[in-house]
């Protein structure tokens, strides 16, 4: 993968009149952590949501500058064109597949079932990969969530409060495997703890 930016320009966003942050200006870099803190409500899970195209700015602009300085520009409207994989605050997984199923409806043909099992294997219970993901409980459940954006194809992943439910046992060996799959993507959490942007080594971001 070859390395990239994000830029996000004068950025403005609104529901009717309550103006949730304007002239919001970030840069954000391949192969580099991040972690988005903020009080509640203040607007990090809107700017997750306007990154994957689920939400629309009133104004500004997000480019992804390539490494020869050739860029594609992407207006506030709606638009699905950045390569992100997301963990949402809520785990949006198929109840009735398997974890197993679940991350293979997400990667590519380069990555097996058999590979997929393996990894799965490295934060799960090896008796839950093939039972259906209703019967998990709510920590197993993000760990599905969160191997599956991380083993999907993309050049950046977007995670809103990912280690939810997670004892510190349970999430000190996610965040490690985290760091491991990240690779040369960029990484953009939303988080109210900063010992997690201490222990994944990431750059803090307060914008708002």
């Amino acid at each position: 993968m070859k390395p990239f930016s994000i830029s996000i320009e004068h950025l403005s966003k609104s529901y009717g009149d309550l103006t949730i942050w304007s002239d919001l200006n970030l840069t954000l870099k391949s192969g580099q952590v991040y972690c988005l803190m903020g009080s509640s409500g203040c607007g990090k899970t809107t700017l997750l949501r306007i990154l994957l195209g689920l939400e629309q700015a009133e104004s500004g602009n997000i480019r992804q500058i390539l490494c020869d300085g050739s860029f594609r520009e992407f207006t506030p409207v709606i638009h699905r064109d950045l390569p992100f994989t997301a963990v949402f605050q809520e785990n949006r997984l198929c109840e009735e597949f398997s974890p197993l199923d679940n991350v293979l409806l997400a990667t590519d043909k380069s990555c097996s079932r058999k590979q997929v099992y393996a990894e799965l294997t490295r934060l799960l219970p090896e008796e839950s990969l093939l039972r259906p993901v209703s019967t998990l409980s709510g920590g197993m459940k993000r760990r599905v969530a969160i191997m599956r954006a991380l083993l999907a194809p993309s050049c950046g992943i977007v995670m809103d409060e990912p280690f939810t439910g997670l004892d510190s046992d349970t999430k000190g060996m996610v965040i490690a495997y985290i760091r491991e799959k990240m690779e040369e993507r960029l990484l953009l959490i939303a988080t109210h703890q900063e010992e997690d942007a201490e222990e994944l080594g990431a750059n803090l971001l307060r914008p708002f």
